[in-house]
């Protein structure tokens, strides 16, 4: 089998967290004999070629960051120049964002399946995954416990040709967390997380408080 990846990230590969969970998908993916290429559409000038590789491809695989309940703009754009196949093209799709609770993806997931069809394609399925925001903050050992585990994905994918198997759909995690828990993130965002992501801001350089307002 060999399988177009495209990483709909809008962020250059650097900093992309999809690139990092697709290297490790494609570890998987490749174990036993399964071919891929892969494209970035943050970079425009391979979208002429990830056209070509999705019209002479039938195993077409988009990596997709949520931000907050939205697919990339950057991508849609892109979609946009796709003329639908309608010749057994199988769209799969990997769908992650930074929220850990797998129902704060599932209305991107919904629109994923109805992408394919109007791509004309088979629809291959979703692999659903949420806590990945921090994967570009944390050292390699810390990103390898987070990363790693698309590596059986990557087999599951090859072994089964999409994303439809009990082990795809328990990938996910918890749908919603219990009340207990979700009291207790609520505190650590309201201590320990913010002060984490105040470190972040100021390393991206930003230099107004989190809660800055201007055009309240």
């Amino acid at each position: 089998m060999h399988v177009v990846i495209i990483n709909g990230s809008p962020r250059v590969k650097q900093y992309s967290n999809t690139d990092k969970i697709l290297k490790k998908f494609t570890e998987g993916l490749t174990e036993n004999g399964t071919t891929f290429e892969q494209y970035e559409v943050s970079d425009r000038k391979q979208w002429d070629s990830i056209r070509g590789a999705y019209n002479n491809n039938k195993n077409i695989l988009i990596a997709i960051p949520l931000y907050v309940e939205n697919i990339p703009g950057l991508l849609l754009e892109f979609l946009e120049t796709l003329a639908p196949k309608n010749d057994g093209t199988k769209l799969s799709f990997i769908l992650q964002g930074g929220f850990a609770e797998g129902s704060q993806l599932r209305c991107g997931e919904a629109y994923l399946e109805i992408l394919a069809k109007e791509l004309g394609c088979e629809y291959g399925g979703t692999l659903v995954k949420g806590d990945n925001f921090s994967i570009r903050f944390t050292k390699d050992e810390t990103r390898e416990r987070i990363t790693s585990r698309y590596r059986e994905m990557g087999r599951e994918f090859a072994a089964q040709g999409n994303f439809k198997s009990e082990a795809c759909r328990k990938f996910t995690g918890p749908e919603t967390f219990p009340l207990k828990i979700r009291i207790m993130v609520g505190m650590v965002f309201a201590t320990v997380a913010r002060k984490s992501f105040k470190k972040i801001a100021a390393g991206l350089g930003c230099t107004k408080p989190l809660g800055y307002r201007p055009y309240k």
